[in-house]
């Protein structure tokens, strides 16, 4: 090889300021200074190679001196006399490195590395719900493995013990993929030990909750002050009906949430299953539940509060409980049903599915519809729950029940 006469000098680096635009300082044999816009120096190596031009990052200034820089640059035009491609020895050797750094990784630490890097943007309650099937099924079997050693057999495993809640099961196949997908796009794996098993677990098939017709509905009603629950069960059980919110949406709400003065209930977006806040336009029947409730609960934090530990709320299985043991003719209903009892006979009565479907705070993929929604329609929300309140009221009056459409 020829000789090079480099041309950069200390003071000359030292001295180069930072431009708008990147520029680059030449030392010689296509060794060169590379001075960009944020002031930080690169040296980089150009060459010409079967006819092609190639560059190949040889690291920053100071870290490597001129010295150091001239000496790498002089290995890096051998293996160029040799026909050989330094930029491709090095993508090679960078991938090398990589997948030797994932025998070295274990599954929780990349776990936890890509919780942070892609689950910032979910509501809190998805986060944490994900680190709990992290802790209680994934950790304890594959955690301190490394993460290129985790096979197909090893996830099957975490997944058929799960096999009894199918859901569950499944979603923890996903959570896994997603890991391992994310490993793949930082070259640290190449296979994904969770992509062959989907459908290895049949999923049950899915339920759909029982509603009330509007006669079970008045008879339901009329039943529940029977029951010699305590109050805030009585009180959540009719807010459920009222308010169409999710169970543990309700369960969960506190004081500061609610202006009853305004009618308003602003529901948090970590608290929402689909991440974004929701507002509930209290009926009267509503309001004065509510007011009934402060009397009781108002000087804590929750507004349904642990009959036995005030410091937390109800806990979901206390109304589970409470509906199993109702006898009022309709065995099989649940709390998720109040939802889809109220939905319908919003809908039988001449509310609209979009009306309908922001009460029950869904998620609209239709993006016409969506644009739509957007402006809230809040007051037809408040008529149509002002009228289902009205109109549980007439059911348990044990009035005519022939639907009539709202005016």
């Amino acid at each position: 090889m020829r000789h090079v006469n480099y041309t950069l000098r200390p003071a000359t680096i030292d001295n180069a300021k930072p431009r708008e635009k990147a520029y680059a300082l030449t030392d010689g044999g296509g060794l060169l200074l590379e001075v960009l816009p944020s002031g930080a120096k690169t040296w980089r190596f150009k060459y010409h190679l079967n006819g092609k031009r190639e560059k190949v990052t040889i690291g920053a200034y100071p870290a490597f001196t001129i010295k150091q820089a001239r000496d790498r640059h002089e290995e890096l035009r051998a293996l160029v006399e040799r026909g050989q491609s330094p930029a491709k020895a090095k993508k090679v050797q960078s991938v090398a490195q990589k997948e030797v750094e994932s025998r070295q990784l274990t599954f929780r630490a990349f776990a936890q590395r890509w919780l942070e890097e892609t689950l910032f943007y979910r509501s809190g309650g998805y986060v944490a719900q994900t680190v709990r099937w992290l802790d209680a099924y994934v950790y304890p079997a594959i955690g301190d493995m490394q993460l290129g050693e985790v096979k197909p057999g090893d996830v099957l495993a975490i997944i058929k013990a799960r096999a009894d809640t199918s859901v569950t099961a499944e979603r923890i196949r996903v959570i896994v993929q997603q890991i391992y997908n994310h490993a793949i796009r930082n070259l640290l794996v190449t296979t994904n030990p969770a992509q062959p098993l989907r459908g290895a677990i049949v999923r049950a098939p899915v339920e759909h909750h029982r509603h009330l017709s509007e006669k079970e509905l008045g008879t339901f009603w009329r039943k529940l002050d029977e029951q010699g629950a305590h109050l805030t069960t009585i009180a959540a059980t009719k807010l459920l009906l009222l308010t169409m919110a999710r169970k543990t949406e309700l369960l969960r709400s506190k004081w500061p949430e609610f202006d009853l003065d305004a009618a308003r209930w602003d529901i948090p977006a970590e608290r929402m299953k689909m991440g974004k806040p929701h507002r509930v336009f209290l009926s009267h029947q509503a309001v004065s539940l509510l007011r009934q409730m402060h009397e009781f609960s108002g000087h804590g934090e929750y507004v349904f509060p642990s009959v036995f530990r005030g410091s937390v709320p109800m806990g979901d299985v206390t109304l589970n409980h409470f509906f199993k043991r109702m006898d009022f003719g309709v065995p099989d209903f649940s709390p998720h049903g109040t939802r889809g009892t109220a939905a319908t006979l919003l809908r039988e009565h001449g509310f609209g599915r979009d009306v309908v479907e922001l009460l029950l705070a869904h998620s609209e993929k239709n993006a016409t519809v969506a644009a739509y929604s957007h402006m809230e329609l809040a007051s037809e929300r408040k008529r149509a729950l002002q009228y289902l309140a009205d109109r549980i009221e007439v059911l348990a009056a044990g009035a005519n029940v022939i639907p009539l459409r709202a005016a």
